[in-house]
């Protein structure tokens, strides 16, 4: 949206395709903040400093400048936009502490900033006046002689497939969290835009790099915001200890993600945790806290966990979060195809690199989604429209014509079901080259499946059948990427963690993994991390 509302300032005649309502999107589940160094005290070097340490020295630190230099105008322009943001005591915008960071630049609505902005993001599309195709979803990108020239899209509510004609396509379509069991991912985040991407001959960056959040709740994944231990909240093992003074001594429970999540699961697996999790233990912030700051967790436990953290502490675990990886784009959003543009969790700018800081996600939609959509509308003034390849939508009519007529094929919930399972139980926290080669055997067995999945449901109105398989197809492939990278990469570095190589590895690893598909085979090139400002070291925390 942030994206759209650029080019359409821009004079362009913008439309957004998207399979769910607006505001139903994802960033509506952002519960902690957004970063900006907005105090006198805090500077963009200090928040870059942070951003690029907390990425273990895989960003791009020339795209994380340019993140961390943006931020706070782009903040001031969200407010002048109407979006709320919690106060201090001298009316200014609050800022709490976020893991990994150096000072309190996390800006802030209680614990739904996510919510808050989205809305305000859904009300400029409308004074913009930019047309919504509302429950459309893209089974294809359009792209010829490397430039692209749309998509084709299925209309939910029909079963029609249409054709949509542009000079410039922009992917903003987030995550791919549900090709794990267990994960803080709202159903719809399936990697549409990364697998449309590589399908269309666009390169997937990083992909191995796959966050896990230390505190979200067993059985649902639904998140427990950072922001609960950025207001004072700790971690507790079965004994009662705080264990993190064990494995960050000096930040604790304000560690990176990657560094909490690997210490929890340790004492899971090491015979500390309390029925597969840890404790969350918010009691001592006292109720006032706990009902102004953080409302929305607290209703979260007791609906779903039956437990009131006002009064006991909350059982968590990791859970799959967010993708560091992406479609590899410039600082503009651009990629390799012409005309086609990314922006947001589904792009690698990379300014996440191998660990990404929280709070800073939803500060690259905003600051990556205005830079794509002007970098598009720049483009848009001087593109040619292309004709339309018709056939396109004679291909795509085909196959999914070929998915009604089977009969008694395969079940497409069954092979979700199991890539689930594959990935949860061998491409986690904790991986090894068996482990992961086990996984990959395992997917590429699924998608030879996939090629005789076959529907039960033949309608062609709202078939969520029909949307699975679609879904479920583009998440196999996510999945493949995921597993090719992580096999290759001999090393230990952010939310990778190889048990058969524990150490961080400079010399011959400090480098971006890139994934291509040459006909059904997935290849592997590798190019040079970005470093402008600050030379790598070891990360203390």
């Amino acid at each position: 949206m942030r994206a759209a509302i650029e080019a359409a300032r821009a004079g362009l005649n913008v439309a957004v395709v998207t399979k769910i309502y607006p505001v139903r999107s994802h960033s509506v589940a952002a519960q902690g903040g957004i970063n900006a160094a907005l105090k006198e005290t805090d500077s963009w070097e200090a928040h870059m400093f942070d951003t690029i340490k907390g990425s273990d020295y895989l960003g791009d630190q020339d795209a994380i400048e340019a993140l961390c230099k943006e931020a706070p105008s782009d903040i001031m322009e969200l407010e002048r936009m109407g979006a709320i943001f919690s106060r201090d005591a001298h009316g200014h915008i609050a800022q709490r502490p976020f893991g990994g960071a150096g000072y309190p630049r996390t800006c802030y609505l209680a614990d739904r900033t996510g919510h808050s902005l989205l809305h305000v993001m859904f009300e400029q599309l409308m004074k913009h006046g930019i047309y919504v195709y509302d429950e459309w979803h893209v089974v294809k990108l359009v792209a010829e002689d490397n430039i692209s020239k749309g998509v084709i899209a299925i209309e939910l509510s029909t079963g029609k497939l249409h054709r949509l004609h542009s000079k410039a396509t922009i992917i903003a379509t987030g995550g791919y969290g549900r090709v794990y069991k267990t994960t803080t991912n709202a159903l719809s985040s399936t990697g549409d835009g990364m697998a449309l991407a590589l399908n269309a001959g666009v390169d997937l960056m990083d992909m191995e790099f796959v966050q896990f959040h230390p505190t979200v709740l067993p059985r649902t994944g639904i998140l427990m915001t950072e922001g609960a231990r950025g207001e004072g909240g700790f971690l507790l093992n079965s004994k009662g200890e705080r264990f993190m003074e064990k494995y960050a001594p000096k930040v604790k429970e304000l560690a990176s993600r990657d560094v909490v999540s690997r210490a929890e699961q340790t004492e899971i697996e090491e015979g500390r945790g309390v029925n597969g999790c840890v404790l969350l233990d918010l009691r001592h912030l006292g109720a006032k806290k706990i009902n102004e700051r953080l409302s929305q967790i607290k209703d979260l436990a007791i609906n779903f966990s039956g437990v009131n953290p006002i009064e006991e502490p909350v059982p968590v675990k990791p859970g799959a979060h967010y993708s560091m990886g992406g479609i590899a784009t410039d600082n503009d959003g651009g990629t390799k195809v012409t005309g086609l543009f990314a922006a947001g969790e589904a792009a690698c700018v990379s300014v996440h690199g191998a660990n990404r800081l929280g709070g800073n996600s939803l500060l690259e939609t905003i600051v990556f989604g205005r830079r794509a959509g002007l970098k598009a509308a720049q483009f848009c003034k001087d593109a040619k429209l292309y004709p339309f390849p018709d056939r396109f939508l004679k291909d795509a009519s085909q196959e999914v014509a070929v998915i009604y007529e089977r009969e008694n094929g395969e079940s497409i919930f069954k092979i979700r079901n199991e890539m689930n399972d594959a990935m949860e139980a061998h491409c986690g926290i904790f991986r090894d080259r068996d482990r992961l080669t086990k996984g990959y055997d395992k997917i590429k067995e699924l998608k030879e499946r996939f090629k005789k999945v076959s529907l039960t449901d033949k309608n062609d109105n709202y078939n969520n059948e029909l949307l699975h398989i679609f879904e479920v197809g583009q998440m196999l492939d996510i999945s493949e990427a995921i597993l090719v990278g992580a096999i290759n990469r001999q090393e230990s570095r952010g939310s990778h963690y190889r048990r058969d190589f524990p150490k961080r590895d400079d010399e011959n690893w400090l480098k971006h993994t890139l994934i291509y598909k040459d006909g059904e085979e997935f290849k592997i090139r590798y190019r040079d991390v970005r470093v402008t400002k600050f030379k790598p070291e070891e990360r203390k925390y």
